[in-house]
C-alpha cells in the first residue's frame, strides 16, 4: 500500500502560516493596530481544522472564529489556550456546553442573554461576550433602533461583560457601493449608543478578507474604536487558505498568498475508445476520434462539483487532461491522449501545481459558476487532510 491515501488533500502548513503572516503585517499598519480573528469555521473551510487551528494558533493567532459551539468545543480541545468566538447562533441548549469549553458568545436577542444568565451565575467572574449589530444585512443581529431592551437587560446580569461589539458587511469585497458606507455609519450610531450607556466594549470588528486586502473601510474603524476606547479586530476567513474574491481597486499592499490545499488522486485504469463511443452516464459525450481515457477515483460524492463535467480538467504530467462525460459519484473520466507515457497510477493534480501548471479553486469555481469558498467547503469527508510541509 502507498505510504498515503490515492485521493487526499495536502495541507501545507508553511503556506497556511505565511498567508496569516502577511495579513498580520498588513493589519499592523493600521494607525491604531489592529487585532485578527483567523476564521476555521466549515471545518477550516474544508481544509481540516484539526491541522488548520492548532497551525494558526503556533503562528500567533491569539482569537480564532467558529460558526457553532459544536465547533467551539472541538477547536478548544485542538487549541487550550485560544480565544474562540461562536459566531452563529446560540441555542439554549447549548450555552452550558459553551460555559464549559470557555468559548465566547455571539449575542443578539434577548433570549440569548436569559439562556446564558443562569448558567453564567455560577461561574466565577464575569463571561465575555459579544454583541452583533445589524447594519444591513437582514441576517443575524440586533437592529441599532431596538438596542435599548437589550442593553438594559444586560446591564442587570454581572455576570455577562460586553467585551466585543461587531458587524457583518453584505459587499465586503464591493469598495465603492453605498451600502457599505451606510452599513459603516449605521455600527457607528451603534457603538455610540452602546458607548453612551456606559458599556466599554474592548473589541470593535467588522469585515473580512477583502476588508483587510484592501484596507479600504479600516480607518474608519480605526477612528471609532479610538472614540470608545476600544481595538479594531478584522476577521479574515478565505485569504489564510490563499484565496480572496476579486475586487476593484485593491488600495492595500498588494500580498502574495499562497493556496494550501492541493487535492490529488491517481489513476486507476485506463483504457482505448474509437470514435462514437458513448462515454459516462447518459453518454453525455461522444469519442469524434479514437480516445485514450484514464479513470480516476474521485467524484462529486468527494467534492468534484458535477458542473465540472465535460467542462473542468485536471493535470497529469503536466498535462491539461480534459474531464469527459459526466462526473459520477465515485468516477471521473479524462481524456489523455495526447499525455505521452501516461500509466496507471500516475498522480493526478484536482487542485494545485505540476510541472509549472495550475489548478485553482477559483478555476473550479469560474467552471461551476459559483465561488471558491464553496468549492473548498465541498470537499468531502471521505477525503483525508494529509499535513504537508
Amino acid at each position: 500500500m502507498p505510504p498515503y491515501p490515492i485521493t487526499r488533500a495536502e495541507i501545507s502548513r508553511s503556506r497556511l502560516v505565511g498567508n496569516f503572516s502577511r495579513l498580520r503585517a498588513l493589519a499592523q499598519r493600521l494607525s491604531s493596530g489592529c487585532d485578527l480573528l483567523a476564521v476555521v469555521k466549515a471545518d477550516a473551510y474544508g481544509h481540516g481544522v484539526a491541522h488548520c487551528a492548532p497551525w494558526l494558533a503556533e503562528a500567533g493567532a491569539q482569537w480564532l472564529g467558529v460558526t457553532s459551539v459544536a465547533e467551539g468545543v472541538r477547536v478548544r480541545r485542538l487549541c487550550p489556550e485560544a480565544r474562540i468566538l461562536v459566531m452563529s447562533v446560540l441555542m439554549p441548549e447549548d450555552a452550558a456546553a459553551l460555559l464549559e469549553a470557555r468559548l465566547t458568545p455571539t449575542v443578539w436577542t434577548l433570549e440569548h442573554l436569559e439562556a446564558l444568565a443562569r448558567p453564567a451565575a455560577s461561574e466565577s467572574g464575569s463571561i465575555p461576550i459579544h454583541l452583533e449589530l445589524d447594519t444591513g444585512m437582514s441576517r443575524q443581529g440586533v437592529n441599532v433602533d431596538e438596542l435599548a431592551p437589550i442593553l438594559d437587560r444586560l446591564r442587570a446580569i454581572p455576570a455577562l461583560r460586553l467585551e466585543g461589539v461587531f458587524t457583518h458587511f453584505a459587499s465586503p469585497e464591493m469598495l465603492e457601493v453605498e451600502q457599505n458606507a451606510r452599513q459603516m455609519a449605521r455600527f457607528q450610531q451603534g457603538v455610540e449608543r452602546i458607548a453612551a450607556a456606559g458599556f466599554h466594549p474592548r473589541w470593535v470588528h467588522a469585515g473580512n478578507s477583502s476588508t483587510l486586502l484592501a484596507q479600504r473601510g479600516t480607518e474608519a474603524l480605526a477612528a471609532l474604536a479610538k472614540q470608545v476606547g476600544a481595538t479594531v479586530m478584522l476577521r479574515p476567513g478565505i485569504a489564510l487558505y490563499g484565496y480572496a474574491l476579486p475586487f476593484t481597486p485593491l488600495l492595500g499592499m498588494p500580498i502574495e498568498l499562497e493556496p494550501v490545499l492541493a487535492w490529488k488522486t491517481a489513476i486507476a485504469s485506463l483504457r482505448t475508445v474509437q470514435a462514437g463511443t458513448k462515454i459516462g452516464y447518459g453518454g453525455a459525450f461522444v469519442a469524434s476520434s479514437t480516445m485514450r481515457l484514464a479513470l480516476l477515483p474521485v467524484g462529486y460524492a468527494d467534492g468534484l462539483n458535477r458542473k465540472l463535467s465535460n467542462l473542468g480538467h485536471v493535470l497529469i504530467g503536466g498535462e491539461i487532461a480534459p474531464i469527459v462525460g459526466r462526473i459520477s459519484m465515485d468516477l471521473t473520466i479524462v481524456d489523455v491522449s495526447h499525455v505521452a507515457g501516461v500509466a496507471t497510477g500516475e498522480e493526478v493534480i484536482l487542485l494545485g501545481e505540476q510541472n509549472g501548471q495550475r489548478i485553482t479553486a477559483d478555476d473550479h469555481a469560474r467552471w461551476a459558476e459559483t465561488i471558491s469558498y464553496e468549492i473548498l467547503c465541498a470537499l468531502g469527508v471521505r477525503v483525508p487532510r494529509v499535513a504537508a510541509d
